[in-house]
């Protein structure tokens, strides 16, 4: 038999296709019910697009400059994420396999968000925050007088940081303020925190720490000190044990240093519109904010500060004494809907 005609015969056979190598056999079969995913920069090109509801109108660190003629309003809504948050969330800690980051590595639809981010990023004017602080001191919006209904109001984000705690590892805040009525302060520099002490100081407001002592078993003060900035961090770090002289050791746990997890969406949310600015904000047991206040505190906002926590910790008791059953009950309404009508 001749070569060609041979040839000719070979080629009518169905041809069989290449078997996949050893890698690609596995990635055909591998299923993952919940893919770890790369902590986001933190920039946003536009983070008020998911925000629904009335605009809080303020200077941002991103946008039109604000130039003159701003005078902060009350706060049109309540603030906050829609959804209750979770131990282990918005931690900032990068849990990917090495497969998936090398997944990753490869995507380029991911390489067009992470663009995306980074250009938001670069494109913000470093010291707007700082010029924005000239509009009264560099408040944002004035406190509601009373609390917003439990039925409306959104919710506090977790955050993952290290405590005052000897020896303690980072941990989330979420199951710190679960169960009780805070005062939380978020703060990240010492304008911020001299800013915040007008609000929450014993020498500034002493009626708030007179309503704590009283309803200590469910009232308590918890202090964010938001640093991203690594060698600021650390001297905080360092300086730690000047720090646990200001508080007494059973709130060492009530303050934490944040490092990640603070982004532009999450600001927008919650109104940390300044980053130079300190913000206080009522929490309540099931972490809804039902107050917030920004800046340098006014008289009526200290009153509005006192009678909310007062009447948090009265809910809170309210909900304690419930029998079980409807607790249960109260429970899974609250893990259905999202929301704790008290």
């Amino acid at each position: 038999m001749s070569a060609r005609p041979l040839a000719r015969a070979l080629g009518r056979l169905p041809r069989q296709q290449p078997l996949p190598c050893s890698v690609c056999r596995s990635r055909q079969f591998t299923t993952s019910t919940h893919r770890a995913v790369k902590p986001a920069a933190g920039a946003d090109p536009n983070p008020k697009e998911q925000i629904k509801g009335p605009e809080i109108v303020a200077p941002r660190s991103y946008g039109k400059r604000i130039d003159e003629g701003f005078t902060p309003k009350p706060l049109p809504r309540p603030i906050g994420l829609p959804n209750p948050p979770q131990a282990g969330e918005n931690t900032g800690v990068d849990s990917r396999s090495i497969r998936q980051r090398r997944d990753d590595f490869v995507d380029y639809d991911k390489h067009l968000a992470r663009r995306k981010e980074l250009t938001a990023q670069m494109s913000k004017p470093y010291f707007r925050d700082w010029g924005n602080l000239k509009f009264h001191e560099g408040k944002s919006f004035i406190s509601p007088p009373r609390l917003f209904k439990a039925e409306l109001s959104l919710y506090f984000p977790n955050f993952y940081g290290q405590t005052l705690v000897k020896g303690s590892q980072p941990t989330d805040t979420t199951p710190v303020l679960t169960g009780k009525a805070s005062v939380v302060s978020v703060f990240s520099s010492q304008w911020a925190e001299t800013q915040i002490q007008s609000f929450v100081s014993s020498d500034a407001n002493p009626g708030l720490h007179e309503a704590v002592t009283h309803n200590q078993d469910v009232a308590q003060m918890v202090y964010l000190n938001y640093e991203d900035n690594r060698a600021k961090a650390m001297l905080v770090k360092w300086f730690m044990g000047s720090l646990r002289k200001k508080f007494p050791e059973r709130d060492w746990d009530k303050y934490f240093l944040v490092q990640r997890g603070l982004s532009d969406a999450i600001r927008e949310h919650i109104g940390l519109l300044n980053s130079k600015v300190g913000y206080t904000f009522l929490v309540d047991q099931n972490c809804r904010i039902r107050w917030a206040g920004s800046g340098t505190a006014h008289p009526d906002e200290l009153e509005g500060l006192n009678r909310g926590l007062v009447r948090m910790a009265e809910e809170v008791r309210r909900a304690n004494y419930k029998p079980a059953t409807a607790r249960e009950a109260h429970s899974r309404q609250h893990l259905r809907s999202g929301t704790l009508d008290l």
